[in-house]
């Protein structure tokens, strides 16, 4: 092939595999430590009462726990953030551009950075306040939002990664 004709796939030439792999493994991980937040752990650690009886952890122990697994996600988050954002500009740069690839990563970085930059820290500064901040309607629908935000980001991720393997395969 010819340096100037452009790849039969878009993703051909995109990027050297020695990048490539560890981008869509990071990808993998990122989509899995989501699932593994917000299908295993959030119900698990809201409902122990359940298994291990009533009175041992208050709703807001509880949150507080979430919260911390969030912490410590929040960097994996950000690191795919980045490198999504320098990936798919490369690809926007080197006009391999894909309409479905182009948007789940915009609304992937966008979310993620809105949950790790904007909701995850204003949480934590409501938590700081204490227990009675689970009455504050405020809290109440930044918490919601921030449970949305959560999941259209895994969604995004999920899509991005999904297209990349499909348009891989195929």
């Amino acid at each position: 092939m010819q340096p100037n004709t452009p790849p039969n796939s878009p993703i051909e030439l995109s990027m050297p595999k020695k990048l490539w792999i560890p981008y869509l493994i990071l990808l993998g991980i990122t989509l899995g430590a989501g699932l593994c937040a917000g299908v295993f752990a959030a119900p698990v650690i809201f409902h122990a009462d359940d298994l291990l009886g009533g009175g041992v952890l208050t709703h807001y122990q509880e949150g507080l726990i979430m919260t911390q697994i969030f912490l410590k996600m929040n960097w994996l988050v950000n690191i795919a953030c980045v490198l999504v954002l320098v990936a798919e500009g490369y690809h926007f740069l080197r006009f391999y551009r894909d309409q479905i690839t182009f948007y789940s990563a915009f609304v992937t970085v966008w979310t993620g950075f809105m949950f790790t930059l904007y909701y995850t820290p204003q949480i934590v500064e409501f938590q700081q306040r204490g227990e009675s901040i689970l009455d504050n309607e405020l809290f109440q629908k930044t918490h919601l939002i921030s449970e949305w935000d959560f999941k259209i980001f895994v969604v995004a991720l999920a899509i991005l990664l999904g297209r990349y393997l499909y348009r891989k395969i195929v």
